[in-house]
């Protein structure tokens, strides 16, 4: 039996009149009128007897009072549970975002937001692929380009500088034919990427990876001279920054939700942490 159809029983026999039931619920008369009618069809019986003074329970509908408000009852208390449990900060949350931002930037923030609301759990999933918001393999994604998904909802999260590296036991970088640690193939058009070709034309690519971190531990072994996110790089014991007039580009860094979710609880409360936390980082 369909639960509206109740309510609308329930309605008219508390209210009397379709007129102010269909207040009570907030729909017109005729719709209510119908609604009752298609209920007592469906049924087989009368459960309101029409009089001038306005509707009155027949017997049938009077025998079946106690069961419609024990349905209305279990619906209540239905709809309370799930209302309860969305606003407790509790429950999983899948994040994304690179190797190096999710160790140096997001994984800090999460141990906080354990701290403050532990009955929430963040798998935090790093990975050059990008998962997709709207098949829900991630909550909230974090990237360096915008998000051309559909309905999703995004804000820039801050700047990341780069800078060049080098080893902190290696020579002095004035050869011109410098060894490159670089990003692979596949993202060899960065724009960190362009920068190391074009400031040493005569370089010779020595390294190549999709890992910024193992870029930096071929950069501090010695390989050769890399750009890296200043987040990664000067946390790393082995390296050192090279001073230029003219550093390497840096990047944006934006934030990315499925619209379905941004009144979710947990998810509002990392988001609004990584913010704080991470907003105004140079």
């Amino acid at each position: 039996m369909n639960w509206d159809d109740v309510r609308v029983f329930l309605a008219i026999a508390r209210a009397g009149t379709l007129s102010a039931a269909a207040r009570a619920l907030g729909q017109s008369q005729p719709t209510m009128g119908r609604r009752l009618n298609a209920l007592e069809a469906s049924l087989g019986q009368a459960l309101f007897q029409r009089t001038a003074e306005g509707f009155v329970l027949t017997d049938e509908g009077a025998s079946v009072l106690a069961d419609a408000e024990r349905m209305e009852a279990d619906a209540l208390s239905f709809s309370r549970q799930l209302e309860g449990a969305g606003s407790r900060l509790e429950g999983m949350l899948r994040v994304s975002a690179s190797d190096w931002f999710g160790l140096h930037a997001i994984a800090p923030v999460c141990a906080e937001l354990a701290t403050l609301h532990p009955r929430i759990t963040v798998e935090l999933l790093t990975d050059a692929r990008l998962f997709s918001l709207a098949r829900r393999e991630a909550d909230l994604a974090v990237r360096i380009v915008p998000f051309d998904e559909p309905d999703v909802i995004q804000r820039r999260l801050m700047h990341v500088s780069y800078a060049l590296y080098a080893s902190t036991s290696g020579p002095p970088l004035a050869d011109q034919e410098q060894r490159l640690v670089t990003m692979d193939v596949g993202f060899s058009e960065m724009p960190d990427a362009i920068w190391l070709r074009s400031h040493y034309p005569r370089g010779r690519v020595a390294f190549r990876s999709n890992s910024r971190h193992v870029q930096a531990v071929a950069c501090a072994a010695g390989v050769g001279v890399a750009v890296l996110p200043c987040l990664l790089g000067d946390s790393h014991p082995g390296l050192r920054r090279v001073d230029l007039d003219s550093p390497p580009p840096g990047r944006d860094v934006w934030l990315g939700y499925h619209r379905d979710l941004r009144r979710l609880p947990r998810l509002r409360a990392l988001t609004e942490l990584l913010i704080e936390r991470l907003g105004n980082a140079p």
